[in-house]
């Protein structure tokens, strides 16, 4: 029985079982076809590959890749990548991609047109540009911000490019004065007429009037106007008992 495996061993290690342009699996039993060579039937054959290509030692696909710089076309070759001036070889080997400072038009790099006072942006849409503070884009060109007195330039992104200091609002395209009257405070909010009156006082013109509460009556959230208490409702401006 000893015999018959040493025997056993012997056959499946043996040399000639192995076709040619092939070599015994480093591990486990059997073989693989060498570099440059795939299995078809019993045997190796060779893998036909274009120039500047190189073995992929795979048994599915082509077996072959194109090399770092050149592009397979059709499954039949191998051509170089051709990279236009302004541009450079990306990581892939296969594909190309322009230098800051120039955009992809076609198959070329063409350099980007900065206007003055812009700088470039690292944006893949829209212009390849923006303008510096202080300026907007107009057309192709960044055009100085026009900035009324007692404003500032804000850092919006849309609408109007300044806001009225504090103290001030906007009103036709200047920053007026707020003048609080008596009985008010000045409010920050960008609309309105920057101020709001105390509690107890309601705005009437440019005026806060105070409030005279009818009976069961209070002063609802906004301390600016009048509700009547439970069970009782509005009828003109006296408080009514519901029945």
């Amino acid at each position: 029985m000893a015999l018959l495996l040493f025997g056993a061993n012997i056959a499946q290690s043996n040399p000639t079982d192995i076709p040619k342009n092939a070599s015994a699996k480093s591990y486990g039993d059997g073989w693989e076809c060498d570099l440059g060579y795939r299995i078809a039937g019993e045997i190796c054959v060779a893998i036909t590959m274009p120039e500047n290509a190189y073995a992929t030692n795979r048994r599915f696909g082509s077996g072959w890749e194109c090399l770092h710089g050149f592009l397979q076309v059709e499954r039949t070759s191998c051509v170089p990548v051709i990279v236009p001036e302004g541009g450079y070889l990306g990581p892939s080997g296969s594909r190309w991609f322009c230098h800051r400072g120039f955009q992809k038009i076609g198959n070329t790099c063409e350099k980007i047109k900065l206007p003055p006072h812009a700088y470039l942006t690292n944006s893949g849409v829209g212009a390849p540009w923006k303008c510096d503070r202080g300026f907007e884009e107009i057309g192709d060109i960044c055009v100085a911000i026009s900035v009324p007195d007692n404003a500032f330039l804000n850092n919006s992104g849309y609408g109007q490019p300044w806001s009225c200091h504090r103290g001030f609002f906007e009103e036709n395209g200047a920053c007026a004065k707020v003048f609080v009257p008596e009985n008010a405070y000045f409010d920050e909010a960008t609309y309105g007429n920057g101020w709001k009156c105390e509690r107890g006082f309601s705005e009437t013109g440019n005026k806060c009037i105070a409030i005279e509460l009818p009976p069961n009556a209070h002063l609802d959230r906004s301390g600016n106007q009048w509700e009547c208490n439970k069970n009782f409702y509005r009828s003109k401006s006296q408080c009514v008992l519901r029945n």
